[in-house]
Formats: C-alpha cells, structure tokens, sequence
C-alpha cells in the first residue's frame, strides 16, 4: 500500500495508471486520502523531522522555495494582448481631464 501511494508520487502518474502489483487504484487512493484527512502525512513528517533535528541532520539555515508561492506577470495569466489594449488606453486618454 504505502509503496503504492509513494510510486504515485514520485511518478507524478494518475491513481488509474498505478501499476497492478501495488495492489487496486482506488483502494490505494482511497487510503491516501482517508490518512491524509486524519493528519497521517502531517505527523509522519512531524516526527520525522523531530528524528533527524535530535540526531543533528537538519540544516535549518537551507530553505526551498516552492513553485506554488511564485506569482506570475499578469500577462502569463491570459491578459489580452495587442490592439485592443491599445484602444483602450488611447480612449482612457482622450476622456481623462487635462490639468491646467
């Protein structure tokens, strides 16, 4: 089972191409996420943290930045390109107010 979930993994594969000797997909997916909702993977990785830093083999000062807390550019999120963008900022122009 656990060698399933971690295949699913490290993969990066769907639940439904899990390879038939781990055992059925849906089980092994169903108890992925029924230990995931009780705080299984949480406290696993609690605890394993808490072994490594008591034996001296975490290096606290080293940090991972993670993808998902990158924001993108505006304009890699589909912002619309091109003429009509320039329209409206010629309009947006010609209507604002001049100061004197």
């Amino acid at each position: 089972m656990l060698n399933g979930i971690l295949w699913i993994k490290r993969s990066g594969s769907a639940w439904r191409d899990l390879p038939e000797r781990y055992g059925n997909w849906k089980t092994v997916s169903s108890r992925f996420y029924r230990w995931h909702q009780q705080g299984l993977w949480a406290q696993l990785l609690a605890r394993v943290q808490e072994r490594s830093d008591h034996a001296g083999q975490l290096e606290w000062d080293v940090h991972m930045i993670d993808s998902t807390i990158v924001r993108a550019h505006q304009s890699a999120a589909g912002a619309k390109k091109g003429p009509a963008t320039r329209r409206l900022a010629a309009r947006r122009a010609v209507s604002e107010p001049k100061s004197t």
